[in-house]
């Protein structure tokens, strides 16, 4: 049977448990002190008035003094608790969210729209740590503390004790009720409407100069704002059923005061009180008591809309990681068995645009290392990403170890064939951090061998920091060249097998560009393990280099030679 999608996503928190309990024990210590300093109050308003010798009092007026500091202090240290626990295990779910996603199938999430999976891996994982925030350490310090309030009392008064239960499960359990009804309402209505509008405003932010030109940004921007109004809305409508169940506990706690005091004043009596019966300290407590009982549970409304939305939340993430196929481990898997990359009668291109007229038959066998040249909008880049199963063949066949490629098992897929585009993203972070994108366990010393082996090496030293250095800015920080340089180094650390490589060189001078060239082509040139196969797109193939083929493809056709360059 399938778990609670709830309970599947708090796993991805890695909630430790001592934190949660230190959390759940400041709760209660905060809400022990408010129960405590009411009835103590109570006891000392009441014993007051009947003036008695001051130092009789003495005692309770510290006491009270105390547990007033003892509240604010211990309400500190529990949003600390809370606040430390949940963040830590946000930081833990994201982590290994992106992990689990890195391993898995990039194809499925990719389906997605892009609001869609920021809502996801964003706004969702937020949603998930407020439940620790929200609704389980108030739950559990509220079900605590309704049970403290309820035995206090019933040692004063058992029909006053039984009012105060009742009216505590009004306050605890109904409106709670109500509250996740009405988010659950509300979720379902404006998710879609939250997830539209980061999708347009994603939209926007990356495609402003685009559409302004193409007069379509205002237009944009215009149902971005419909969507945010939508969100809105829905919000608003929620308002309504929350203020009536939010209306629950002050008419919980009135009627428990007044249940209490009209029990209390029975069983004082007319005559001021009887033996073993009710005094006036004790019909003080009575009354003030529920006060701050209420205090646990008027939280808990608030504890099941966060745990509403935390199961919705958790529900959309966990069909992410569906999505995404089985976890494997992250970067740097061995592949136990040579790659053979295989096309036939392949004609490639993108869908709804015209395909390549000359049908390819080729072969990449382990190691083999392949030049594709060619003009510029004849399909090279096209090519390689319907040879890394990213587009899917116009027709003919690409096959890995025999088996097509759309039916590979994604996660091996990943790691044994590496499509790396020319305009790949650079990160506003580490040196570092940006290799790790393909590998996720490389270390600083096999991050500066792979700089140093495109060229970057001398680059790297002079920076103040080396390769933790932050590329401020992302790819805006550096040039073209130490871009192009980076992106190829981010593709020799990868743990693909098979390399297809978009333009590696573009932006670097002739001489260097045929340099890197010369390197990446020649199995003996060092620069790629000799077991891993190479396919780079260029539009200058320098002479000299060792590529065992050259496919030169063409805008109207496309042909094929072997063993020559041009």
């Amino acid at each position: 049977m399938t778990r609670d999608p709830l309970w599947r996503a708090l796993s991805l928190l890695d909630l430790s448990p001592r934190r949660v309990l230190y959390a759940v024990l400041a709760g209660v210590a905060t809400l022990g002190s408010a129960l405590a300093l009411a009835a103590l109050s109570a006891w000392l308003i009441t014993r007051a008035w009947q003036m008695p010798p001051v130092l009789d009092l003495s005692v309770a007026v510290v006491a009270v003094r105390a547990l007033g500091i003892s509240r604010g202090l211990f309400r500190y240290l529990e949003r600390l608790a809370t606040h430390d626990a949940a963040l830590r295990g946000t930081v833990s779910a994201r982590e290994n969210l992106y992990r689990r996603l890195a391993a898995g199938d990039p194809a499925a999430p990719a389906g997605l729209r892009r609001g869609d999976l920021l809502a996801r891996t964003g706004a969702d994982v937020d949603a998930l740590g407020d439940v620790v925030i929200r609704a389980l350490v108030p739950m559990a310090v509220a079900l605590i503390m309704a049970v403290a309030a309820v035995g206090g009392l019933a040692l004063i008064s058992p029909a006053a004790a039984l009012v105060l239960a009742v009216a505590l499960a009004v306050s605890g359990a109904a409106a709670p009720m109500l509250s996740a009804r009405a988010a659950r309402l509300a979720e379902a209505a404006g998710s879609e409407s939250v997830t539209r509008y980061a999708e347009t405003a994603v939209l926007a932010l990356d495609h402003a100069a685009e559409l302004r030109v193409a007069g379509r940004l205002e237009g944009v921007v215009r149902r971005a704002g419909g969507w945010d109004a939508a969100a809105i809305r829905a919000t608003d409508r929620a308002a309504v059923p929350s203020a009536f169940a939010a209306a629950a506990t002050p008419l919980a706690i009135g009627a428990s005061v007044l249940g209490s005091l009209l029990i209390g004043i029975a069983a004082y009596g007319p005559g001021g009180g009887t033996p073993g019966a009710m005094t006036p300290m004790a019909l003080g407590i009575l009354v003030l008591l529920p006060l701050s009982a209420f205090e646990a549970t008027s939280a808990l409304p608030a504890a099941a809309v966060a745990l509403t939305r935390g199961r919705l939340a958790s529900a959309r993430i966990m069909d992410l990681l569906d999505r995404s196929g089985n976890p494997r481990d992250g970067g740097g898997t061995e592949v136990r068995e040579p790659v053979h990359l295989r096309a036939s009668g392949l004609r490639s291109g993108w869908p709804g645009s015209p395909a390549s007229d000359a049908p390819l038959d080729l072969g990449l066998a382990p190691g083999s290392r392949t030049a594709v040249v060619g003009p510029s909008g004849a399909g090279k880049t096209t090519l390689l990403m319907t040879l890394a199963g990213l587009l899917p063949p116009v027709a003919g066949t690409v096959t890995v170890n025999g088996v097509p490629i759309d039916d590979s098992d994604p996660g091996t897929l990943r790691h044994e064939v590496g499509f790396f585009a020319e305009d790949a993203h650079l990160f506003d972070t580490t040196l570092l951090e940006n290799l790790r994108v393909a590998r996720g366990d490389l270390d600083e010393q096999q991050a500066s061998t792979a700089l140093d082996a495109v060229g970057l090496g001398e680059w790297v030293t002079s920076l103040p920091e080396g390769v933790h250095t932050t590329l401020a800015g992302g790819g805006r920080s550096v040039s073209g060249g130490q871009r192009r340089r980076l992106l190829l180094a981010r593709a020799l650390v990868s743990p693909a097998r098979v390399l297809l490589l978009d333009e590696p060189t573009e932006h670097l001078d002739a001489q260097a560009g045929a340099s890197v060239l010369r390197g990446l082509l020649d199995r003996a040139g060092g620069l790629v393990d000799p077991d891993r196969t190479v396919v780079v797109v260029t539009h200058h193939l320098p002479t000299g280099s060792a590529a065992d083929r050259v496919v030169v493809v063409r805008p109207a056709e496309r042909s094929a030679g072997a063993g020559h360059r041009p």
